[in-house]
């Protein structure tokens, strides 16, 4: 059965019973013997299995229930994403079901298993993975297009994607993030990247390459930096950077997860943003404005994303036939000093 979506015959044919014992295990209706049922359920386990009819009676809108599947929930990008949600969830007397995957396919598949359970509405869906990269991310995209309920994918998208979504500018906003960067006197550019499996990393890289491009600038094979959009690794790699001989007059830092990362590492070795070193970072960091640190940023409306993506739910649970609706939330620009520096 290895690398195809499978049927409730054939998980009926390997459980050696009837079509409509396993119905009533995956709907918790009915009288099945305990062994049979965790036969049932184990087999449905290994093969992920996600029946394409599970979302009964959607046109009919008879299930007020939308699933959330994350993956970063500590992140407060992804909080501000989920309260956003929320607030349109409260307009349309709609309940949430949420699942944290912390970056984990494994969490991912679980969450589905889970969820087709619950026979929801639909789901808003940031990835875990980049889908196309991956065997096993192209195995869940299989499956996943084989379900029947409306998916909404929120700012991680991946080639060929086949639902609606609400995404960023991450091309272009990384291009104005370098060209605010050469305007306040920069010459020499470093940038620590986010995750290079996903294309939103890629697509935020060479958006910073083609911003230095266009003002005569080379990004240097020695100033890219990768890292994985986390805390830790980008604090690593930020020690790295700033215990070479020569510093860059410049840092560009690909989400405020890679900004955290690189301020730890500034703050131990005692240095001072916009002035030992320029830094422009993507996402707001709303702490800092409390702190009175002055952080230099592009940035996007996060609560609007999450708005957005419940409303494009609720109009392809509307209109289920209707073209593919792809929202994108432009970036903003938010100097307040950090991309100059100071001490030449």
């Amino acid at each position: 059965m290895a690398g195809r979506v499978i049927t409730i015959k054939d998980v009926a044919e390997m459980a050696g019973v009837s079509k409509a014992t396993v119905s009533r295990v995956m709907n918790n209706s009915g009288y099945v013997a305990a062994e049979t049922r965790r036969k049932i359920e184990n087999i449905m386990e290994t093969y992920d299995y996600m029946p394409s009819t599970l979302a009964v009676n959607l046109s009919k809108q008879e299930t007020k229930v939308v699933g959330v599947v994350l993956p970063e929930i500590e992140n407060t990008f992804y909080s501000d994403i989920l309260h956003g949600i929320t607030q349109v969830a409260d307009e349309l007397d709609l309940s949430l079901v949420l699942f944290d995957t912390q970056n984990n396919l494994e969490r991912e598949k679980k969450a589905f298993r889970v969820l087709q359970q619950q026979k929801v509405r639909g789901i808003i869906l940031g990835p875990s993975v980049d889908y196309p990269e991956t065997e096993e991310g192209r195995e869940l995209l299989a499956r996943l297009k084989e379900y029947s309920v409306p998916i909404v994918i929120i700012d991680r998208d991946f080639a060929n994607m086949p639902w609606d979504a609400v995404l960023y500018e991450n091309y272009q906003c990384s291009y104005q993030a370098a060209l605010e960067l050469y305007k306040a006197g920069n010459r020499k550019m470093a940038v620590i990247t986010g995750d290079m499996d996903m294309k939103i990393s890629r697509d935020r890289l060479e958006g910073f390459r083609k911003g230095l491009e266009d003002c005569g600038l080379t990004l240097q094979e020695e100033d890219i930096y990768y890292g994985d959009f986390l805390i830790k690794r980008s604090y690593e790699l930020s020690m790295e950077l700033l215990s070479r001989k020569e510093l860059p007059d410049a840092v560009y830092t690909s989400n405020n997860q890679t900004t955290l990362g690189f301020l730890k590492a500034m703050n131990e070795k005692r240095m001072v943003i916009g002035e030992d070193i320029a830094l422009m970072g993507n996402d707001r960091i709303e702490t800092l404005d409390i702190l009175g640190i002055p952080f230099s940023c592009v940035y996007r409306d996060n609560y609007e994303m999450g708005r957005m993506a419940l409303r494009l739910l609720q109009e392809r649970v509307k209109h289920p036939k209707k073209a593919r609706n792809i929202c994108m939330i432009p970036y903003q620009v938010k100097l307040k000093g950090s991309e100059k520096r100071k001490k030449k």
